[in-house]
């Protein structure tokens, strides 16, 4: 530890990303990357902007892109903010929107960069238990608070609910901000988007997005969160004062042409699914047990050989895939769906360790 640090830092437990290993041999399966490239027409727009003009800034308001994304969504380009990364925007959000007097209530096992960003910024929160399946139930955040953040489907447990369930929460949560964080909604959930147009926008609905995941642009940095224009202008005064230029211009012209490109998400996002529900059905014979997901990932279990076992095992056949120490998930794999190429190996592998077992 330094002592030049500012005495904030001495408290801090940074987030941990999945890791990237550089193995000669790899089935790549732990940070829910897309295992298809990007649309074809994003890599051209980039390719177009490659140019003499990156010796000027970007556009810092992204206005082309906010329109892209108002249109696609049915939305008013002012109702759209811009990060780079959704990480970036979910932190504008916990400043800008979550730092309230009464503490923000997010799931006890959820997207663990959520207490990461309450450390830094000095917010205090507390941690809903999931339900005995790993389910979010609306009903148990009826307690006073600053917010209410959780991902739609949720992450890790890769669970989701209805958006019936959400406009049931707003409606009782009316004094604070509720964020959904639908970073996975493309691979079987219903949006909240549909909530925000028209003339009865909802005050306190934020939803974030990310191209990270269903547009396989994890590369290239971009998010955006939508809601009401007075929650849009707050985050624009939190991101004006620390970035003003969070999105280069490669990115824009990418992501612009990615959002764009409707027909490759929903191709790309069908194959994911597909694959999800083949891999759950043979994971099932081997004898685990896979929560109910609507993500580009899994969570499961085998009864009968501990999570931490079978994740070492794995990985020293090359199959990398992400397991967590919290003793309530200590027993679980979250496994990126991959192509069907790599499922397979990764089936392959397992009837392997089993029968060694």
């Amino acid at each position: 530890m330094s002592r030049f640090w500012s005495p904030v830092v001495h408290t801090l437990t940074p987030y941990v990303p999945g890791e990237q290993p550089q193995m000669e041999r790899l089935v790549k399966l732990n940070t829910n990357e897309s295992p298809y490239g990007p649309s074809p027409k994003a890599l051209a727009a980039i390719a177009q902007q490659n140019n003499d003009d990156l010796r000027l800034y970007p556009d810092p308001e992204g206005l082309a892109l906010k329109k892209a994304i108002a249109q696609l969504h049915g939305l008013d380009p002012k109702q759209v903010f811009l990060g780079n990364g959704s990480d970036e925007v979910l932190a504008h959000v916990f400043l800008g929107l979550l730092k309230q007097a009464k503490p923000v209530q997010f799931p006890d096992i959820s997207y663990s960069f959520y207490p990461v960003y309450c450390k830094l910024f000095g917010i205090t929160h507390e941690a809903i238990p999931l339900g005995s399946d790993f389910e979010i139930r609306v009903s148990d955040f009826t307690l006073p608070n600053g917010g209410i953040i959780f991902p739609n489907p949720n992450a890790p447990t890769g669970r989701a609910i209805p958006r019936s369930e959400i406009e049931k929460l707003l409606k009782i949560n009316t004094d604070s901000v509720v964020v959904i964080d639908e970073a996975y909604v493309d691979y079987g959930t219903e949006s909240c988007i549909p909530l925000l147009r028209g003339a009865v926008c909802p005050e306190n609905l934020l939803v974030v997005h990310t191209l990270s995941k269903s547009r396989a642009l994890a590369g290239l940095r971009v998010g955006f969160a939508v809601g009401h224009p007075v929650l849009i202008e707050g985050l624009e005064r939190v991101k004006n004062s620390f970035n003003s230029y969070p999105l280069g211009r490669l990115a824009q012209a990418g992501a612009i042409a990615a959002i764009e490109d409707q027909a490759h998400l929903e191709t790309s996002s069908a194959k994911v699914i597909q694959t999800r529900e083949r891999l759950v059905k043979e994971l099932a014979t081997l004898g685990f047990e896979t929560l109910p997901s609507s993500a580009n990932f899994i969570f499961t279990r085998h009864p009968k050989h501990a999570g931490g076992k079978l994740y070492q095992a794995l990985r020293d056949r090359g199959i990398i895939v992400r397991h967590f120490t919290s003793s309530r998930i200590e027993q679980f794999l979250r496994i990126t769906i991959g192509t069907d190429d790599q499922c397979n190996e990764l089936i392959l592998a397992l009837k392997e360790i089993l029968a060694s077992n």
